[in-house]
């Protein structure tokens, strides 16, 4: 479906976009469009790869005009620019709101105007009931693309979302933060031991929307299946594969920091369709009529569980090290660190 079709990809420097960038640069695409504010990144993204397919757009999907800019003969979307962070939304909320609703909004505004085929908006676990600033302004992000998308025929565009866990090792998270530590002799700062979080690498992430682009209906959201551990057991793995005996720090939780994650809600587990791998959440489809319904409680409700990180399979130490292994980052923090040791001794 991506034969000589244009792609753009807002958010594009980040860790999602060059990933992005190693799936679909061999294939027979024909342009990947890079949309984001860092001109750094993207200049060292164009020096990195060198390749032709790659066309770099300067723009903030704050600014709806930047957006169109580079619009034009795009045949899918994938939005993942987002402020991503727990804390920095916790204390700059409206910032978020501008970049993850409003800015979800412009992008959305634009494909329609521009009749991009499908619009994949990137969603996290933090939107299934969030208590913290980033997570409401995710959720605000899926309730603006499920409205978007009843506005707009599928035949033109079709708007859907992914939602999905901690992506390991990405810009920001707890795995380069841990490497560090142990490069610096420090101790392994975790927040709460027994705080569980879904595990999943950049490549799954792709390989999600991927599906997503391929099976979802117009205000879809997609969720895959994935396993957790507690931050304890990771910290644990990190220090057995990197062969150290950094002290394990307990900090205390951080601003708006949830115990666990949630991918599907009690509601949208009851009505979410089972596709092996992944879930479905089809869109309530419903309009303002509602005398058109009879609507009455359903007591299946409360015997339903939500779908989070606590009730996954959980990852033994053991496990963590292997699907930790199968990360370029870990494999080449390790080998780094082999030659670190080997010249000191």
């Amino acid at each position: 479906m991506f034969k000589n079709k244009t792609i753009l990809i807002t958010g594009g420097t980040g860790s999602f976009g060059d990933a992005v960038l190693k799936r679909f640069l061999s294939t027979d695409i024909k342009e990947i469009r890079i949309f984001s504010r860092d001109e750094k990144k993207q200049d060292d993204m164009r020096k990195l790869y060198k390749n032709d397919k790659i066309k770099f757009y300067i723009g903030d999907v704050r600014d709806l005009a930047s957006i169109k800019n580079a619009m034009h003969g795009v045949d899918y979307v994938f939005h993942a620019a987002a402020l991503k962070q727990v804390p920095s939304c916790e204390f700059f909320p409206m910032e978020a709101v501008k970049t993850n609703v409003i800015g979800t909004d412009n992008v959305l505004t634009a494909s329609i105007e521009y009749g991009v085929r499908k619009v994949i908006c990137l969603s996290t676990d933090k939107a299934a009931y969030p208590i913290n600033a980033m997570g409401i302004s995710k959720a605000m992000m899926e309730k603006v693309f499920i409205a978007k998308s009843n506005t707009v025929s599928p035949d033109k565009t079709i708007i859907c979302g992914t939602r999905y866990g901690n992506v390991m090792a990405s810009r920001g998270s707890v795995i380069p933060l841990f490497v560090e530590q142990i490069k610096n002799g420090q101790p392994l700062t975790v927040t709460n031991p027994k705080m569980t979080r879904y595990l999943m690498s950049l490549e799954e992430a792709v390989e999600l929307v991927v599906f997503a682009f391929q099976n979802a209906e117009s205000g879809d959201i997609m969720v895959q299946k994935s396993p957790a551990s507690t931050v304890g057991d990771l910290a644990q793995a990190m220090k057995e594969l990197f062969d150290v005996d950094n002290e394990i720090k307990i900090i205390g939780t951080r601003h708006g920091e949830k115990l666990y994650e949630t991918l599907l809600t009690k509601e949208e587990y009851m009505h979410a369709v089972d596709m092996g791998e992944f879930f479905r959440i089809p869109a309530d489809k419903r309009d303002l009529n509602y005398d058109k319904y009879f609507v009455e409680g359903n007591e299946l409700l409360s015997n339903e569980e939500e779908y989070n990180s606590h009730n996954t399979e959980m990852l033994t130490v053991g496990q963590i090290k292997e699907k930790l292994l199968q990360l370029d980052y870990i494999r080449e923090e390790l080998e780094k660190w082999e030659s670190v040791r080997k010249g000191t001794k």
